[in-house]
């Protein structure tokens, strides 16, 4: 059970490199080589970003919430554009359903539905929040996550991804073997038969910062286990390890703290409201 532990470890952690490399690699160019006028490109662009981030947030695995987590904590995107990302990424959905020969129908309903959520999500935090937001220029980057500037773009992105990548192994070890431990049939057997409350369950497991969650999500759901609206609930929560990475990079830990907090009850929200519309796959 160790070695496997290990071993799904290493392989979640591995899809994540190129994403987390090219992030960091695109960040350090711009700090070193963006002048005021693409900085302030950037910001005018961030306006359609929700638009753009629920349809990048549907790619399979989670490397775009990575990389979202680490534009973020730069304030080189707003705030409705990460919750965009979050809410559309899908994980692991979309190659299990395709392996278990799901109807391209159900698919593109699924795959719809997490966008138009995550658009008009994303755009709505926007309009609340963007008054408020504090931007931070560019080079700011560089002083809150002590990277090593001075030995240039590509050694100091390495750095960082390296940094990264090591912290998500070490946790992904961690929950992998906890969910191990427990098995999916447990898991399964709280959410069943259980409305709203199975939706809030299914926010939760999805909030678990790791491919597992979604894979998990995902099967119950086509083994008849967990409703439609929990399934969703569950996906929409569930942004990979867009938040562990969010929480290692952003030094505001309540802001941290209000954005998971914001991603569960909007996922939760959305999941019960299928629920009560009866609306199926």
């Amino acid at each position: 059970m160790i070695i496997d532990v290990i071993s799904d470890s290493l392989i979640d952690g591995v899809k994540l490199l190129p994403f987390l490399f090219l992030t960091y690699l695109a960040m350090e160019y711009l700090e070193h080589k963006a002048g005021e006028k693409m900085q302030e490109a950037i910001r005018r662009s961030g306006k359609g970003g929700p638009a753009i981030g629920g349809i990048l947030g549907l790619f399979p695995q989670c490397g775009f919430s990575a990389a979202a987590s680490n534009l973020y904590a730069g304030r080189i995107i707003t705030l409705g554009t990460l919750m965009a990302i979050y809410l559309s990424t899908s994980d692991e959905m979309l190659p299990i359903m395709i392996s278990e020969n799901v109807g391209i129908g159900m698919i593109v309903k699924i795959l719809a539905l997490k966008v138009a959520v995550a658009m008009a999500a994303g755009f709505i935090i926007d309009a609340v929040f963007r008054k408020q937001e504090k931007h931070m220029q560019i080079g700011h980057i560089c002083e809150q996550h002590h990277c090593h500037c001075e030995e240039g773009i590509w050694k100091s992105a390495l750095h960082h991804t390296v940094e990264i990548f090591l912290y998500i192994l070490l946790i992904s070890f961690v929950l992998n073997l906890v969910i191990e431990l427990i098995g999916e049939e447990v898991l399964g057997s709280l959410l069943l038969n259980r409305p709203v409350i199975g939706e809030l369950i299914a926010g939760l497991v999805g909030l678990i910062p790791n491919c597992a969650a979604s894979v998990m999500i995902t099967q119950l759901y086509l083994r008849g286990v967990i409703s439609a609206g929990a399934m969703m609930a569950g996906l929409f929560a569930g942004s990979g390890v867009g938040v562990l990475v969010l929480l290692r990079v952003n030094d505001n830990r309540k802001e941290n703290l209000r954005i998971i907090l914001l991603l569960y009850v909007i996922g939760v929200a959305a999941g019960i409201l299928l629920e009560w519309t009866g609306i199926t796959f």
